[in-house]
């Protein structure tokens, strides 16, 4: 359900054998956290990566991983790492469709155990697996979501798997545990749970958890655990990946919350903030594409839907009068825009916009003036996955395993519909020609093979 429910570099890709071909190359080997190496949900074109498949077609391995769990794989090298939770006794199921109130007000009284998994990206076949906690849950979840919400994130050299509710745990690639700290459970909105994911950035791993009781967003040393800051947030829970904002002058942390969207150094202190007048359900996460950075949140039910594209090197409240739609930081902005859980994508110059509900909007990115209003896909579908693009096409993953395939454009054009016939919420991956998409039960590696 939430969120789904989100750092390379030459030395790292040269210490695991491999030679990167040129830049763009280079660009789509690794997958390294949610929505890639750049959290745009885009690569560059690559004729290996397919737009037609099935449960068989171009499928090159699928992989069943056990348990529930919905953080999307990710990819570094010739390695697929991927996290689960398992129960000793059967509970509830997560089931598409949407879920009009609260969670599960109490926890299954059962015990549970936290996978993290590493899979041969080459044959799928599993190389180590590592349990790094179990005991009864002590938190409720959303009947969609699971306790394996985020998606996990590496340097290429550590792996950082954050289970939002229990801890956050560093491994080597070898499987070995290096270090682990224990997260002190909090009550969430309606008991939906955590499902933000972690970000890297100057060696540290930060991780936001906003929620009912203390709201926080902290950076650990990557190689030694240790807290180097924690800063305490005046807000309720919500579920977005922070967005790390490399640019000309400086270096943020973007984190979108219902009551202010705010901007943090690498140390913890605070760049800049603004009432943004956002859902009370904020999940999509933020992304820069050709230096405007787009926020956004949207459950459909709410009044607030709103959308920001911001413009580097802000300071202060940038709050908007009500009669303004722009400003000097804030390109344009849009009312009621916004998507509930989905991130947005823009490719082509295009801002897409996949609504839960089966609907696409499009705008003009740079503009923000409207291109086709919400157009909604053949068949009656309903989505948790973020879209992806590559090779002229944008991709539409619905929870019922139906992937939309949609040529780049001014105009909604459904061209095909792969089918994988089960459950997807998890948003995929894709790396070194290979798209990897995970269902409720399997993790497939699909590509485009020989004839």
């Amino acid at each position: 359900m939430l969120a789904a429910l989100r750092f390379g570099g030459f030395l790292g890709l040269c210490l695991i054998g491999l030679v990167p071909l040129s830049s763009e190359v280079l660009a789509q080997e690794n997958w390294p956290r949610f929505r890639g190496e750049n959290g745009t949900g885009v690569v560059p074109d690559d004729p290996r990566l397919p737009d037609t498949w099935s449960s068989v077609e171009n499928v090159k391995w699928k992989t069943e991983i056990p348990g529930r769990g919905w953080g999307s794989p990710i990819v570094w090298g010739d390695r697929v790492f991927v996290t689960s939770v398992t129960s000793d006794e059967s509970y509830e199921s997560p089931k598409a469709g949407l879920y009009l109130g609260r969670g599960r007000e109490t926890p299954p009284d059962s015990v549970h155990h936290w996978w993290v998994y590493c899979l041969d990206l080459v044959s799928g076949k599993m190389i180590w697996k590592h349990e790094a906690h179990q005991g009864k849950p002590e938190v409720p979840r959303h009947p969609k979501s699971t306790y394996a919400a985020e998606t996990p994130v590496t340097d290429g050299r550590y792996l950082y798997v954050l289970f939002g509710d229990v801890g956050l745990y560093c491994y080597d690639f070898d499987g070995n545990q290096v270090w682990s700290r224990e997260i002190d459970p909090q009550p969430t909105l309606f008991g939906y749970g955590a499902a933000a994911s972690p970000v890297l950035v100057d060696g540290q791993v930060v991780m936001v958890y906003d929620n009912e009781a203390e709201s926080y967003l902290a950076a650990y040393d990557g190689k030694t655990g240790d807290l180097n800051w924690k800063v305490p947030r005046d807000e309720p829970s919500t579920w977005a990946t922070p967005y790390v904002w490399k640019h000309g002058s400086r270096t943020e942390i973007v984190v979108p919350g219902k009551k202010r969207i705010r901007s943090y150094t690498t140390k913890g202190e605070l760049l800049w903030h603004m009432d943004g007048k956002m859902s009370f359900l904020t999940i999509p996460s933020p992304f820069v594409v050709n230096d405007l950075l787009y926020v956004t949140s949207g459950y459909f039910q709410d009044q607030n839907r709103p959308v920001f594209a911001i413009r580097p090197d802000a300071t202060g409240d940038l709050t908007l009068d009500e009669e303004q739609s722009s400003s000097e930081f804030i390109a344009w902005s849009l009312e009621k825009m916004g998507p509930y859980n989905t991130s947005p994508i823009v490719y082509g110059g295009l801002y897409y916009t996949l609504l839960d509900r089966g609907m696409m909007t499009c705008h003009n990115a740079e503009t923000g003036e409207l291109v086709y209003d919400r157009t909604r896909f053949p068949q009656r579908a309903s989505f948790t996955a973020s879209p992806w693009a590559y090779n002229g096409k944008v991709f539409c993953l619905d929870e019922d395993g139906n992937t939309y395939v949609i040529p780049k454009g001014s105009e909604f054009e459904v061209e095909k519909v792969n089918a994988l016939d089960e459950l997807c919420v998890a948003t995929p991956s894709i790396a070194r020609g290979n798209l990897l998409i995970r269902t409720a039960t399997s993790v497939y590696c699909i590509t485009r093979l020989d004839p």
